[in-house]
């Protein structure tokens, strides 16, 4: 612990925020770092409490409290505070293979179970694992390591999100030789596609695939499996499959005036924004665009308040977010207490910029669509709403119509893409999820298995992670044991 007193002595500093009227202007990430002296006083407000909670991923009260990778927070944080960057990014790379994903990305878990924030405020867990990674790259660390020797053992991961390069990078490391298929025209999933560049810069994700490719992974970019590879072939030419295609079946509004042209999913209107941005510049026709028009997002979560973000940034004419629950409270309940998830309100950056240039914040809680309205052409011109109570059931005389030419799908999702289980002959569970044995990520089917959202669900980046890493731990004992 390099000082003892530190969490007395230092205030939380965290990552300044370029204004929102400003940052709207463009798509770049917008959290510019504090230099050096600072960030090594934030490492030193950790105080390496007897029981880090932070690095627990402990269940309390249905949610997970901690890092589910349980990554050595404590000592980084202290390797930051002593000035030891290099002993910092090896003790952080031990746990999480993508720090630089999860340090912009993650809703930090860590930071909400930290002891300093029992009464006050906690480490700045997030940019600290943030700073260390960068300063890796930027000092040389961070340099390919292919194996040393090859097992002679093939693989095949079948989807390239974060949950396919954890599992990828871990088998490679192991010796065995990895092929990653992915549908898309890029590698990176949900990293490349469904986060928006003012979350995480895609070249970021590059710079790392571009590491792994060094390091002797192969990328089939262009390639769906179940459609264009089917799993007779991958098992021909594999020891094993390991499927970690996500869960990007998204949930779909069944109302009247459905197909009415203008209603989007989420997350096809963010793939295009993105797919758009890398390849044209964002030219006119080239996506779905928000320009000049009034906006409904419907969904409160971080998909929905992304697509907040990226309309004020194309112009819209007004936006609305549109979330069935209640609103949460702005401070943790009696209910609530650390170290649990705290259930409290946050306004996002979207938010704060649909706040700042609109005026007003775009949420309405406990509301939900009835149907959509379209023009004698067929296009989207409004939809209708109404209020719903704590059951979740319509409140009559509530009802209202919202003008809208762009309808925005953000309501979840509801597992994996049918068809790849189906080709498979996979089990599936009542979530529609791929079934695994318990306590396993060996599905039904002999040398094929399931990681990340397509085994558990919808779910953040950092546990796509575990879940890759976990069953690249299972795929590598297995191919040790078999004869095959």
């Amino acid at each position: 612990m390099g000082k003892p007193t530190g969490f007395l002595d230092y205030q939380r500093q965290g990552n300044p925020a370029q204004p929102p009227l400003e940052r709207i202007k463009h798509y770049r990430e917008f959290h510019p770092p504090l230099d050096r002296e600072e960030r090594r006083r934030q490492g030193g407000r950790c105080m390496a409490c007897g029981v880090p909670f932070c690095q627990s991923g402990a269940v309390l009260n249905g949610m997970v409290s901690g890092c589910p990778l349980h990554n050595l927070v404590p000592e980084w944080n202290d390797l930051v505070y002593r000035g030891h960057p290099g002993h910092a990014a090896h003790r952080l790379l031990k746990t999480n293979n993508f720090p630089e994903f999860t340090g912009r990305v993650c809703p930090a878990l860590c930071e909400a179970a930290c002891t300093c924030g029992l009464h006050g405020e906690p480490v700045t867990v997030k940019e600290n694992e943030l700073s260390i990674i960068e300063e890796a790259w930027a000092s040389g660390r961070m340099e390919p390591q292919p194996p040393r020797a090859r097992t002679g053992r093939k693989v095949a991961v079948v989807g390239s999100g974060p949950s396919g390069l954890a599992c990828a990078e871990q088998l490679n490391r192991r010796g065995h030789t990895v092929t990653v298929f992915e549908r898309e025209d890029r590698p990176g999933g949900l990293l490349m596609y469904g986060i928006p560049n003012m979350k995480l810069e895609k070249w970021v994700v590059l710079r790392r695939l571009e590491k792994m490719a060094a390091e002797g992974i192969q990328f089939r970019t262009g390639v769906d499996v179940g459609k264009d590879l089917f799993p007779e072939e991958l098992l021909a030419g594999y020891d094993a499959v390991v499927l970690c295609c996500g869960a990007s079946q998204p949930r779909d509004l069944t109302v009247p005036g459905r197909e009415a042209a203008g209603a989007l999913f989420a997350v096809d209107f963010l793939k295009e924004t993105t797919r758009s941005l890398l390849d044209h510049s964002l030219a006119e026709g080239t996506y779905p665009s928000a320009k000049g028009k009034q906006v409904v997002v419907v969904g409160g979560g971080d998909t929905g308040n992304d697509c907040v973000g990226t309309c004020i940034r194309q112009g819209c004419a007004g936006v609305v977010q549109l979330e069935m629950m209640p609103k949460l409270p702005d401070s943790r309940g009696e209910n609530n207490p650390w170290p649990e998830w705290p259930r409290v309100c946050k306004t996002d950056y979207g938010q704060e910029e649909a706040i700042a240039f609109f005026g007003h914040d775009p949420r309405i809680y406990q509301t939900t669509v009835t149907g959509l309205i379209a023009d004698s052409r067929g296009a989207l011109e409004g939809v209708t709403t109404v209020e719903l109570n704590r059951e979740l059931k319509p409140v009559p005389g509530t009802e209202r119509t919202l003008p809208c030419q762009l309808l925005l799908i953000a309501a979840g999702f509801l597992g994996p893409q049918a068809y790849v289980p189906e080709v498979f002959g996979l089990e599936r569970t009542s979530r529609s999820c791929v079934k695994t044995s318990e306590g396993s990520y060996a599905t039904s089917v002999p040398r094929v298995f399931a990681a990340g959202d397509m085994r558990r669900g919808q779910s953040l980046v950092v546990w796509a992670i575990q879940e890759g890493r976990a069953a690249a731990r299972e795929v590598d004992q297995f191919l040790l044991d078999w004869g095959g």
